[in-house]
């Protein structure tokens, strides 16, 4: 397994935008790329929340540049409304990394435009928002998206038939979906960006087994206490820790993809340890065969257009 050292170069000026950057992996890609110049743009739902992590950064990087836009990734007009905002304000796009996601709620639950909320937010969200934000990405000339996946891609299967379960949902098989679809948006993105010449670099990285609070908050979402789930995690971080890594770790591939400057287009990033799960170090991670469907990669972006109503377009809508 090649080591890939890490090298985040001076990104003074450069534009960042960071979905669900109030905590987690999040927070940490934002505060290190704040920490290497950039102006960040923390993309978030709750703006207090956002507000209380945009503190964390400034205490850790006090000449942190970091703005804090509302998005709502379960609802395409929060999607499309901070597309029109930055936009509107015309500034060139340097990366966007599609971080923000959901985990396994115990029961299924809808976005607002009616999808199961783990394709529509972790998926069609992030291809709705990279969609609108087309333009400044291709005014930045050699612009990064980066699309966070997950190691339950491997095990992941687009649902062609049935893409919202609306015929029966599992948390965990569609948590896998909602990865596996956002590591196959990522590799036809750079696919189409070659062929149509738009100058945008995507590709995708996974953070092994990180502890986050997505890993309560995800399973227990709407519960007044803990699921069995959410207290499997639990007790693993207690007893059995080596699994684990922290933000820190999780975060090196996400940053790889980002900035690194030998980073490639088209390729999918992860920890170097056992089986990509911890591990000092970033590798490149091993495509699940799923991905490497082209005919599927190429079904799952005509199906992701015709839900969200949203196309790759030059003028962005």
């Amino acid at each position: 397994m090649t080591e890939l050292h890490l090298r985040i170069p001076d990104l003074s000026g450069r534009l960042a935008v960071v979905t669900g950057s109030n905590s987690g992996l999040g927070l940490g890609v934002a505060q290190k790329l704040a920490a290497a110049g950039a102006d960040v743009i923390m993309a978030i739902r709750n703006r207090t929340k956002g507000e209380a992590a945009a503190a964390r950064i400034r205490d850790a990087v006090p000449s942190a540049k970091l703005t804090i836009k509302n998005l709502d990734l379960s609802s395409l007009a929060s999607v499309a409304a901070l597309g029109e905002e930055l936009n509107a304000e015309g500034r060139p796009i340097d990366i966007l990394v599609n971080n923000a996601g959901v985990m396994q709620p115990p029961e299924r639950e809808t976005t607002s435009d009616g999808f199961e909320l783990q394709f529509g937010s972790n998926h069609l969200g992030h291809f709705a928002l990279t969609a609108h934000v087309l333009p400044l990405l291709r005014a930045a000339g050699s612009a990064r998206v980066v699309s966070l996946s997950s190691v339950a891609a491997r095990f992941g299967k687009i649902h062609f038939d049935d893409p919202n379960f609306e015929r029966g949902y599992s948390p965990t098989t569609s948590y896998c979906q909602s990865k596996l679809a956002t590591l196959m948006f990522a590799l036809e993105l750079d696919r189409r960006s070659r062929d149509s010449g738009w100058g945008v670099v995507s590709n995708a990285a996974h953070p092994g087994l990180t502890k986050t609070n997505l890993h309560i908050a995800g399973p227990s979402y709407g519960k007044g206490k803990p699921t069995a789930l959410a207290q499997i995690y639990q007790f693993s971080w207690r007893f059995l820790p080596f699994m684990w890594q922290d933000v820190d770790g999780g975060s090196m591939p996400i940053l790889y993809a980002a900035a690194d400057p030998v980073a490639n287009g088209g390729a999918y990033y992860g920890p170097r340890g056992f089986q990509e799960m911890t591990g000092g170090g970033v590798t490149e991670a091993a495509l699940p065969c799923a991905a490497k469907k082209r005919d599927d990669c190429r079904r799952l972006w005509q199906l992701s257009e015709q839900l969200t109503g949203v196309s790759f377009t030059a003028d962005g809508q």
